[in-house]
């Protein structure tokens, strides 16, 4: 393919993904977002829509990274250093292709395909529907509480966090109908460090996993989400993230959130207490459960865990195909893209 014809081919791509990215944008939230950037910096909405088009198309990002990565108080070469929506989507299609990636995608095809790294008892409606043995393990976990998600949701939405009430199953069952959830799982109690840090939600562990050409598991990073008065730790729902040290399972730097109106912040905003610092318990088992577990179906290449942590241990409580680009750059600063050149 020459010169040319790459070019031709990359804006055709690039134009049907601008068509995508408008039709999915959070209005409000790029409203907010836009007119912040005005407010703070003084550009013109003619400079801006140009400059937000120009990225998209020449950086491959999508029209919310323009704001998340700060690309308005960048250079071009800074700005070709992150790895945007589009760039990603391509990489994860390489990487994890459709005709396996269920795996990942459904939860409950997940639970049962990495079963020995997932401790917390879980249960579809089905099983629930039919009483069994399944369900009534989940009902009646020792929290004392449910959660009930959508088993094909992404960033913690569509997750609603219950009391247990066993003795009430049909109304349950409705509720989940009502809502269009199809699992339920046991609330899994956290350790103690982590309910200091914050005790609103279950705060998770991301570990990025990649196979090299030699199948050989290498770790792209990890971060500590962290909950903010939020039963879920999701970045997307206004919560905060730090990085790892891969050597010493500790974390590093500030807490940031995606909300670019939002200041870094050096300790949780609710506990006090400090994110720099903190160390992850049991972290040796955390990233041995995660390498063993990007061996087990190596048809998907590149995977980020979500893994929970309790007195007892780690464990999975999914494995993305389509790993956030924003949790994995924005907690360094830095683009990441060059790390992913050696594996395409």
């Amino acid at each position: 393919m020459n010169k040319f014809t790459r070019y031709i081919t990359n804006f055709c791509k690039r134009s049907i993904y601008l068509i995508y990215y408008i039709k999915q944008l959070d209005r409000q939230k790029f409203r907010k977002f836009y007119q912040f950037v005005r407010q703070t910096r003084g550009y013109s909405s003619f400079f801006l829509i140009r400059d937000i088009l120009k990225s998209v198309y020449k950086d491959n990002i999508g029209l919310m990274d323009y704001f998340v990565f700060r690309f308005y108080e960048k250079s071009d070469e800074e700005r070709s250093e992150w790895a945007g929506t589009g760039f990603i989507y391509e990489y994860h299609l390489k990487m994890n292709p459709k005709s396996t990636r269920h795996l990942l995608a459904n939860k409950i095809d997940f639970y049962e395909a990495y079963g020995p790294f997932v401790k917390h008892a879980t249960c579809t409606i089905e099983d629930l529907k039919q009483n069994n043995h399944k369900a009534h393990k989940v009902l009646h976990n020792p929290s004392g509480r449910i959660v009930i998600k959508n088993a094909l949701g992404q960033c913690g939405w569509d997750v609603e966090v219950l009391k247990s009430k066993g003795d009430d199953i049909a109304a349950l069952i409705k509720h989940m109908s009502d809502k269009g959830f199809d699992l339920t799982e046991e609330y899994i109690l956290q350790h103690h460090d982590l309910a200091k840090l914050s005790a609103s939600g279950l705060n998770t562990v991301r570990v990025i996993t990649q196979l090299n050409k030699n199948n050989e598991v290498e770790i792209l990073g990890a971060r500590l989400r962290i909950s903010v008065n939020s039963h879920v730790d999701n970045l997307a729902s206004g919560n905060i993230a730090v990085p790892i040290e891969l050597e010493t399972g500790k974390t590093y730097g500030a807490g940031v959130y995606s909300d670019i109106t939002k200041e870094d912040v050096s300790e949780h905003p609710v506990s006090g207490v400090a994110l720099s610092g903190f160390q992850i318990p049991f972290w040796k088992e955390i990233i041995e459960i995660a390498k063993r577990a990007a061996l087990l179906h190596p048809e998907n290449r590149s995977i980020g865990w979500d893994v929970a942590i309790s007195e007892s241990g780690p464990e999975f409580i999914e494995g993305n195909h389509n790993w956030c680009k924003i949790l994995w750059q924005l907690p360094v600063k830095r683009g990441l893209k060059k790390t992913l050149y050696q594996y395409m």
